[in-house]
C-alpha cells in the first residue's frame, strides 16, 4: 500500500518581534501553498517571534500575542494544507520553545525543545525550560516525529522518535550559519540516521536572514529512505519548495524538490556578510549606510560588501583627508567609488583637527606628539560622519577588521564609530582574500557590478592609517600573516602563548600581541556588532572580563 503527502517547506526571513508581520508571512505561504495542492507546511523555529528572540520571551506579552497569533492561523487549516510552525509557548507555569501543528482548523498537536543549546552563540536555557522526551504525532496515518533544532544534533530525542516507530522526521531550526557549520550538521545527523530502519525520511527546514551578529544561511534539505539528499535549498536565500513523498514498502521516496549548489568558501563568506549587514541596516529602518573611504583595503571592501548588500543608491562614501593623507589614498579612493558606482564626496578635516590642537595646546605644551594627537585625527572623521549619519540618515558603518580588534589598533569614538561592521569577524589576512576573490567572481552578488570593483592598488600596498608621515601598520605590528597566526591561536583555539612559541614563533611577539589582546578588551565592548564569520567571534562568542591579570605561560 502506497501513499503520497506533499510537503512545502518555507525557508524564510523572519524579523525578531514583529508578530503581526511574521503571521502575515505565514497566511501568505499557507494562500500560495494551497493553490500549489500542498498537504503539511514548514515554518522555522520560533517563526512567529523570529529567532533568536533572546530575553524578549521573558515578556508575558510576547508570549501572549505569539499565542494569539497561532490561534488566529489555525482556522485557516480547515480545508487546506496544515502547518508545523514554532513560537514560544507557556504552559503549566513554564515557558517553551515550541513546535505547533495546526490542522484541520485547530491546534492539534503540540511538542517542546528537549535539548536546549547553552554553549557558544547560544543560552536557551537562560529563557526555556526544556520539555520532556517527545513523543510522536499522528498524522494522515504518518507517524511524526517533530525534533526542534538542537534535539537532532545528539542521539537522545531521534533514538525516543525511532523506538515509537517513527517513521518521518521534520525538524524546523534556527541554525546559524559558520564556516564549518554544514560538516557539523552532517557529522550530526550520521550519528543517529543510519540506525534508523524501515521506512524514515528526514524534512529539514531552517531560517535564513540576519540577526544582529548572527547569519541564518537557510540551506535546508531533505533525506529519503536511502539516506542520499533530495532536496536543497538556496544558501542565504528565501525558498519555498514543494516536494511529493511517496511511501511503500521499500521506504519514502521523492518527487520534485530544488537541488540548489552548495555555497561554500570565500563565497559564503562574502554572502553572509552581505545578508548580516543588509539586514541590520533594512530590518532597523535605515535609508542606506555612510562610511568613511580613506583609500585602504578595509574601507574598500566595506564598500563592496555594502553595494552588494543594498545597491549602490544607498552607500555613500566620504572621503576625510588630513595632512597626511597620500595623493594615492585619494585617488584609489575616489576610483573605487567611481568602480562601485556610489556617491563619493571630500570633506577636508584639517580645520577641525587644527582647532583641537588649538584646544589642546595649555595642557599639551612642552610634550612630544604621540597617539593622542593621531587619535584626534580619527575622532575628527568619527565626528563628521555620525553628523551626516544624524543629519540624514544613513548608518555610520564602521570598517575595522577583527586583527585590528583584537590588538586595540582603533580608536574609541573614531574609527570605532557605526552602527555595524561587516568585517568584525574576518582577519586582515582574509580580508585581502576577500578582496582578491570579489574582484575575479565571475557573477555579481546580489545589486553590485561584477568585475574588479576594489581598485588593484588598494589590495597591493603597504596598509596604513596615515596619522603620521610614511606610517604603515607594520611599524608597530609583525607582518599580518605572522599576526593573524598568533591571534588565531590565542583566540580561536584558545592556546597558550608556548603552544605557539612550540609552533615557531617568537616568543617575545607572542607574549606582547597576547597582552595587547587582553588589554584591548574594554575597547571591544564599545565597539558596534558585525557578522559572526568563524569558530569565535568576539561578542556572543568570546565573552572576556574586561578587568584580567591572568596571562598563560
Amino acid at each position: 500500500m502506497t501513499q503520497t503527502v506533499k510537503i512545502l517547506s518555507a525557508q524564510l526571513n523572519p524579523v525578531v518581534g514583529d508578530v503581526a508581520g511574521n503571521l502575515a508571512r505565514a497566511r501568505d505561504v499557507h494562500a500560495d501553498a494551497r493553490a500549489r495542492g500542498a498537504d503539511l507546511i514548514v515554518f522555522p523555529e520560533l517563526f512567529l517571534i523570529g529567532y533568536p528572540p533572546e530575553d524578549l520571551v521573558l515578556k508575558p506579552a510576547t508570549v501572549e500575542a505569539c499565542q494569539r497569533a497561532l490561534e488566529s492561523l489555525a482556522p485557516l487549516t480547515a480545508d487546506g494544507p496544515a502547518i508545523l510552525i514554532g513560537l514560544p509557548w507557556r504552559q503549566d507555569g513554564l515557558l517553551h520553545n515550541a513546535v505547533a501543528l495546526l490542522d484541520e482548523g485547530r491546534v492539534s498537536a503540540l511538542r517542546y525543545k528537549h535539548d536546549l543549546p547553552n554553549y557558544s552563540v547560544f543560552d536557551e536555557k537562560r529563557v526555556f525550560a526544556p520539555g520532556p522526551l517527545p513523543d510522536i504525532v499522528a498524522w494522515r496515518g504518518i507517524r511524526l516525529g517533530l525534533p526542534v533544532c538542537e534535539d537532532i544534533w545528539s542521539a537522545a530525542v531521534p533514538d525516543a522518535l525511532i523506538a515509537q516507530g517513527c517513521d518521518m522526521m521534520i525538524s524546523i531550526n534556527g541554525s546559524p550559519w559558520r564556516r564549518t557549520i554544514e560538516a557539523e550538521r552532517r557529522g550530526a545527523f550520521a550519528r543517529w540516521f543510519d540506525r534508523w530502519t524501515g521506512p524514515k525520511a528526514l524534512i529539514f527546514v531552517n531560517q535564513i536572514g540576519g540577526q544582529d551578529e548572527l547569519v541564518f544561511d537557510g540551506a535546508s534539505f531533505s533525506l529519503g529512505s536511502n539516506g542520499v539528499e533530495c532536496q536543497r535549498l538556496p544558501a542565504f536565500e528565501e525558498a519555498m519548495d514543494l516536494v511529493s513523498w511517496t511511501r511503500s514498502a521499500a521506504g519514502w521516496s521523492s518527487e520534485g524538490g530544488q537541488q540548489a549548489r552548495p555555497v561554500t568558501g570565500l563565497e559564503a563568506d562574502w554572502q553572509a556578510m552581505c545578508r548580516g549587514l543588509g539586514d541590520y541596516v533594512t530590518k532597523n529602518g535605515f535609508p542606506g549606510i555612510v562610511l568613511g573611504m580613506s583609500g585602504g583595503i578595509d574601507s574598500a571592501i566595506s564598500a563592496a560588501i555594502a553595494v552588494d548588500a543594498l545597491g549602490a543608491d544607498k552607500v555613500w562614501a566620504v572621503m576625510l583627508p588630513s595632512k597626511y593623507t597620500s595623493a594615492e589614498s585619494l585617488e584609489d579612493a575616489k576610483d573605487c567609488a567611481r568602480r562601485l558606482g556610489i556617491r563619493y564626496d571630500i570633506f577636508d578635516v584639517e580645520p577641525a583637527i587644527a582647532s583641537f590642537g588649538q584646544v589642546l595646546a595649555p595642557a599639551f605644551a612642552g610634550t612630544e606628539p604621540d597617539a593622542s594627537e593621531e587619535n584626534i585625527q580619527s575622532r575628527a572623521r568619527g565626528v563628521v560622519l555620525m553628523a551626516l549619519s544624524n543629519k540624514f540618515g544613513p548608518m555610520v558603518l564602521s570598517t575595522g577588521n577583527k586583527s585590528e580588534m583584537a590588538v586595540g589598533y582603533a580608536t574609541l569614538y573614531g574609527d570605532m564609530n557605526g552602527g555595524f561592521n561587516a568585517l568584525k569577524d574576518v582577519y586582515k589576512t582574509e580580508v585581502y582574500e576577500l578582496a582578491r576573490w570579489r574582484n575575479e567572481a565571475r557573477d555579481p552578488v546580489g545589486f553590485g557590478p561584477a568585475g574588479a570593483v576594489i581598485t588593484p592598488r588598494i589590495i597591493t600596498k603597504a596598509p596604513s592609517a596615515e596619522l603620521r608621515p610614511d606610517q604603515t601598520d607594520q611599524d608597530s605590528l609583525p607582518p599580518y600573516d605572522i599576526l593573524d597566526a598568533i591571534l588565531y591561536g590565542l583566540i580561536e583555539d584558545e592556546k597558550a602563548p608556548r603552544d605557539l612559541v612550540a609552533e615557531g614563533h617568537d616568543a617575545e611577539t607572542v607574549r606582547r600581541i597576547e597582552n595587547l589582546l587582553y588589554r584591548a578588551e574594554y575597547k571591544r565592548r564599545q565597539a558596534p556588532p558585525g557578522v559572526k564569520i568563524g569558530p569565535k567571534n568576539f561578542g556572543r562568542d568570546r565573552r572576556y572580563p574586561m578587568t584580567n591579570r591572568f596571562r598563560a605561560d
